[in-house]
């Protein structure tokens, strides 16, 4: 299932928290958009979701930023791959250890190269200021419990 929105910036706190909330473990969702497209602000929200009390920050230079509970109610590994080179740096971030018992928001996956997950969820943003569009493809794991119908 694809869909597709139109949104502003100040929607987009709603619709993470949306996604955030139906997180459940195993869960990868991918976010794609052009530098400053909105992907952080989606995965903050989502994160806010499922419990962040702070202000998370951009994993850009960490690339992947774990939270755990009491933290959030969810294990939820932020990664960020804009940084990554070569696939064969994605290894050493042993990313799938993340989804035994949480979930992984990962910004520019583009950079998974041919290791990646065909059920994740993929959000992707266009444009800019208020004219930004999400789309979405809703792999069937999430079809049941997707919030934005």
């Amino acid at each position: 299932m694809t869909s597709g929105s139109r949104y502003t910036l100040e929607e987009a706190e709603r619709i993470g928290a949306a996604i955030g909330a139906a997180l459940a473990p195993g869960d990868v969702v991918l976010l794609s958009g052009d530098l400053g497209a909105g992907k952080t602000t989606l995965a903050r929200a989502m994160l806010k979701a499922r419990g962040l009390a702070g202000e998370a920050p951009s994993p850009t230079f960490a690339i992947v930023q774990p939270y755990a509970p009491p933290e959030v109610d969810l294990p939820i590994a932020h990664v960020d791959l804009y940084r990554i080179e070569v696939e064969e740096e994605l290894i050493e971030l042993g990313l799938d250890e993340y989804l035994y018992d949480g979930a992984l928001l990962i910004e520019w996956p583009e950079r998974l190269g041919a290791q990646g997950w065909p059920e994740a969820l993929s959000l992707g943003i266009s444009g800019q200021g208020d004219a930004r569009v999400l789309t979405a493809e809703v792999p069937a794991a999430w079809e049941a419990r997707w919030p934005l119908r």
